[in-house]
């Protein structure tokens, strides 16, 4: 890579944030088109939902009162960590706040264009530029061409709703949202609601709306049991079958009527601006093709930095940015298109073997370490610390074993093998 090389970086939130001060610090010019006002992505609160003002799809799902469901100590980069402070479960708030100091830091602002809405990404086939992206000027409403050397697609995958498909789902009489919409469990004030889906946002939701509402019902097919002791309006079911015009019946033969229905139910990986060109797909939220979950195959100066899940976000974006410069910037050469290929099949094999549907195709949970430690050992980087994925294994399980006081847990990092943690005796 020369200094003349230009990398477009499609969004600013965590992801967008890590991969440019990474660019810029190897002498890498940036564009970063942000479709909001504001860095941070899906930090950002805002009492809207459906549609801004353009009449584009409101990108962040942040509720209010949110506190962090993993401690900061995981949370920040690896060599910006999230200051100390008496609490590791933090105000959302306090997220955001770490992200402006860390764009400020290393002077990522001014190569943010705001409210910048990406149209279409394609190959060009003729000049010097691999990339053309166009882009429209959202305030003046002009659309503009821009091209590019390299592609860094950092739009997040918590902003367009996946729904399950289950019959009957007109004929219900009542509210239905999902948790994209969320804003307050106030809005839930003496409803039965109906939360449909048991993981993390499943259950941090449920929880926040017993305190509101008349009661509600966790719908879920988890096969473990839950040890969290949960409150007494805030009853469990397993599938729905289907919905009726005042509520659901399920898997189990019972029927009961709820006011509200709640879709916990994830979200689906989302690239309209991609054009055929591209050479990606999305099958059920398996993305591909992709070497190390990161670099498109197909076109291999296109990468993705943030597709897998239930990982320390912030550091791992940074090491996936890390890993993609290696090859961008000329010091590592980038294996084959066939040599790609075969490693993507392989890695890919040993997860079907294991159990992984499509649609956790790129989730780690306690597989993250070996992930982190393939991409630093395949691009010789500086690997994360073994003690974040330790502590994140750790605190997930204190969130599924006792729901309602995880949050009162302080964590300390000793080292970079070891953390101490203080458990209940705190509050919140």
């Amino acid at each position: 890579m020369d200094h003349s090389s230009v990398f477009c970086i499609i969004g600013a939130g965590t992801a967008g944030l890590a991969t440019a001060r990474r660019v810029l610090e190897i002498g890498g010019q940036i564009v970063v088109f942000e479709q909001t006002t504001e860095i941070g992505g899906t930090w950002n609160y805002t009492d809207a939902i459906g549609k801004d003002k353009y009449g584009l799809d409101i990108h962040t799902s942040m509720y209010k009162g949110l506190r962090t469901n993993l401690p900061k100590e995981v949370m920040g980069f690896p060599d910006f960590p999230i200051p100390e402070q008496k609490e590791s479960y933090i105000p959302s708030q306090d997220i955001l706040n770490f992200l402006q100091c860390y764009a400020e830091k290393f002077d990522v602002i001014r190569h943010v264009r705001f409210e910048y809405h990406v149209m279409m990404v394609d190959t060009v086939t003729n000049g010097p530029k691999k990339w053309k992206v166009q882009v429209k000027n959202l305030p003046e409403a002009k659309i503009g061409t821009y091209f590019f050397d390299y592609v860094f697609v950092c739009n997040g995958h918590y902003h367009t709703p996946q729904k399950p498909h289950f019959s009957n789902t007109d004929v219900f009489l009542g509210k239905q949202l999902h948790s994209h919409d969320y804003r307050s469990a106030e809005n839930f004030n003496g409803e039965t609601v109906l939360v449909i889906g048991a993981g993390p946002s499943g259950m941090d939701l449920a929880l926040e709306i017993s305190k509101k509402a008349r009661h509600v019902t966790m719908s879920h097919h988890t096969k473990e049991p839950f040890k969290t002791i949960f409150p007494i309006n805030l009853t469990q079911k397993p599938d729905v079958r289907e919905l009726t015009p005042t509520g659901a019946s399920f898997v189990d033969g019972t029927c009961e009527d709820f006011s509200v229905i709640l879709y916990c139910t994830g979200y689906r990986y989302n690239f309209p601006f991609l054009g055929a060109s591209c050479g990606v797909s999305v099958d059920d939220n398996y993305v591909q093709p992709l070497f190390k979950h990161c670099i498109n195959i197909t076109q291999p100066t296109m990468a993705f930095i943030g597709l897998p899940y239930y990982v320390c976000a912030a550091q791992m974006f940074d090491l996936q940015a890390r890993f993609c410069l290696k090859y961008y910037s000329g010091e590592k050469r980038l294996p084959t298109q066939q040599e790609m290929i075969t490693d993507m099949n392989a890695q890919m094999e040993r997860r079907w073997e294991q159990g992984y549907r499509k649609s956790q195709a790129h989730m780690m949970g306690p597989a993250q370490g070996e992930y982190y430690k393939d991409l630093a050992e395949t691009a010789a980087l500086e690997p994360i610390k073994p003690v974040m994925t330790k502590l994140h294994n750790e605190s997930s399980q204190r969130f599924n074993d006792d729901l309602l006081n995880f949050r009162r847990d302080v964590f300390r990092i000793v080292d970079d093998q070891s953390f101490e943690e203080t458990s209940g005796n705190m509050a919140i």
